[in-house]
């Protein structure tokens, strides 16, 4: 038989059979490591608890980074030794050319999945098993790389039995890559690109087609430019990626069952739910709730959950829970310090977000040196002829209520502003009509308004809209809200909620943390973009206690973007944080 020309010759004859039992050898080495490493490693993960439920998933993305990295590598260099003479015995060149070029391939493909396998994507780990188990075949068919193949199968086994770190069902395509991840993977690549360059020291563009098995310049040729065929096809779908899907919102009937709890609530301001714009939770017992919007790639509760205290922490569990399933940052806003406790347990951080003022209204009255300048207010609205009355029935509200949303137009009007939404109410004719609303009247004519949120157990009222029209006399607010306490003072409230005044009682100190710098920064020299001290000054008005609001989120620099996103449902998205 006449020998190929473009074969080298054989330096010590092997038996034909030698390549596809080793890879059978291979496949079982694999298994072998998996059935006697499962019960050691599910023993290991056991004894770690929650500590290895954290760290795995970090270590299998490292492990499969590192996968990658070596399949890259191994495609830019030359064989070892005279292998290929081994396999050119009886494989077809074909085989060896699609296992070069797919070996490349599975390599960007780990690189690319490792960051699913840090996030626990279930679809990632799916793929990574796969393309674990293949790249083995891959290595022994391009070059006899045993040393990889048996690399790889530790790894895979390793892998294998830890599925259950992997429960998250969204796509590998929609999770976000940080900086330092796309540094990492295109580093590689360029390394790989680089190694295989130094390796065949000069490549001529021609040789990209040629074909033969001592031609392992242009198989490197070909399987870098499908690395980057990959990577640009990969890019190219996240940028066209579909938006994410938000959890519906709620029906009539979850609203009025979540109504029913709300009636029992200490919380006053529970009565946001009732706008309908935010998703809501249940817990199992039907006796609790945790209202939500998702704006971004945060899920953001609305306080603290509604109802039995004995369900909060498994219902805060679940929310969690659904929220880093679907890839997403769990926030709570406006949660009280109270039960800050139950945050910190599933590791948030919790940083202060201002202070809610609160009147005590078993304390209050026009009475006294301390409270006359208020007095004086109240007395001037008297002595311009203003008057109030509460409306605490659907009838009454009903027939003032074209006056109500022309005070209201007025007013958004005169402020250059419109409707917010999530954590504040809206005018919206259903909405007035449910609570009951103080109207100042001055000869006669509505000329003010505001409505309160009563909650259960007589606990507290707290004030939602505030609105005035041009007509109205200097100081009518006070006015109205001094009157509307005095009401709920003798119905037998302990509390009037007067709101949050946002980013007060932070202390700009040097060892405070640069979140606490920075908002106590804003709220003293932020003026021209918000009246934060304005608006604690007018609440300071009726001598209020001031509790602190928290917000709970993962923080680090994840904290900017979830403030930008609640930002964001509040005004109804990022065009009316602009448009006010």
């Amino acid at each position: 038989m006449l020998e190929r020309p473009w074969v080298l010759p054989t330096p010590a004859p092997v038996t034909r059979h030698y390549l596809p039992i080793s890879i059978i050898a291979a496949l079982v080495i694999a298994a072998v490591i998996y059935w006697r490493l499962r019960e050691p490693i599910d023993r290991l993960m056991r004894l770690g608890g929650t500590v290895a439920a954290a760290v795995a998933p970090r270590m299998l993305a490292v492990s499969t980074f590192l996968a990658g990295t070596i399949l890259l590598f191994s495609g830019a260099t030359p064989p070892i030794g005279d292998r290929l003479h081994w396999i050119d015995d009886f494989l077809p060149l074909p085989v060896v050319e699609v296992a070069h070029f797919f070996g490349s391939i599975a390599g960007v493909g780990l690189l690319l999945l490792a960051r699913g396998i840090q996030r626990r994507l279930d679809a990632a780990y799916v793929l990574s098993v796969a393309l674990l188990a293949v790249s083995i075949v891959f290595t022994l068919l391009k070059g006899f790389d045993y040393e990889e193949a048996i690399f790889l199968s530790l790894m895979l086994a390793v892998l294998v039995p830890n599925r259950r770190y992997f429960y998250r069902k969204t796509s590998i395509i929609e999770e976000r890559f940080t900086r330092t991840w796309i540094a990492a993977i295109g580093l590689i690549v360029l390394a790989s690109v680089g190694l295989g360059f130094l390796s065949y020291h000069r490549l001529p563009g021609e040789m990209f087609w040629e074909f033969a098995f001592d031609k392992s310049a242009p198989r490197f040729l070909r399987a870098t430019v499908g690395v980057l065929l990959v990577l640009l096809v990969f890019a190219a779908m996240r940028l066209m990626r579909p938006a994410r899907i938000s959890p519906p919102l709620p029906s009539p009937d979850e609203i009025a069952r979540a109504l029913t709890i709300v009636a029992k609530s200490r919380d006053a301001s529970a009565h946001l739910v009732a706008l309908g714009d935010k998703s809501i939770l249940f817990a199992p017992s039907g006796e609790c709730f945790l209202m939500y919007g998702v704006s971004g790639r945060s899920w953001v509760a609305l306080g603290d959950p509604v109802g039995r205290v004995g369900d909060w922490h498994a219902l805060a569990a679940e929310f969690i829970d659904r929220a880093v399933r679907d890839g997403a940052w769990p926030v709570f806003y406006k949660v009280s310090r109270d039960e800050i406790g139950v945050y910190l347990d599933f590791g948030l951080s919790v940083v202060k977000l201002g202070e809610e003022a609160r009147v005590s209204l078993q304390e209050f009255s026009l009475d006294g040196p301390q409270r006359r300048n208020l007095r004086r207010a109240w007395r001037k609205a008297v002595d311009d002829g203003c008057t109030f009355e509460v409306l605490d029935d659907t009838a009454a509200i009903e027939r003032v209520l074209t006056t109500l949303r022309a005070v209201s137009d007025a007013w958004l009007a005169s402020k250059r502003t419109r409707e917010k939404s999530f954590s504040l109410g809206r005018f919206s004719d259903d909405y007035v009509l449910r609570h009951p609303v103080g109207v100042a009247r001055k000869d006669g004519t509505i000329v003010a308004f505001a409505n309160v949120w009563p909650s259960g157990c007589h606990e507290e009222l707290e004030v939602d809209l505030m609105r005035f029209d041009a007509s109205a006399p200097a100081g009518v607010m006070r006015y109205l809200l001094t009157e509307f306490m005095l009401w709920g003072k003798n119905l037998g409230y302990r509390w009037f909620n007067l709101g949050m005044a946002p980013l007060s009682g932070l202390h700009e100190t040097l060892v405070a943390p640069l979140w606490y710098q920075i908002g106590a920064a804003v709220y003293q020299r932020g003026e021209r973009f918000y009246n934060f001290q304005g608006v604690r000054a007018f609440k300071e008005w009726f001598y209020p206690q001031w509790e602190p609001k928290y917000l709970a989120n993962p923080g680090g620099a994840v904290r900017p973007l979830v403030i930008a996103n609640i930002a964001a449902l509040i005004a109804e998205g990022y065009e009316g944080m602009v448009r006010k």
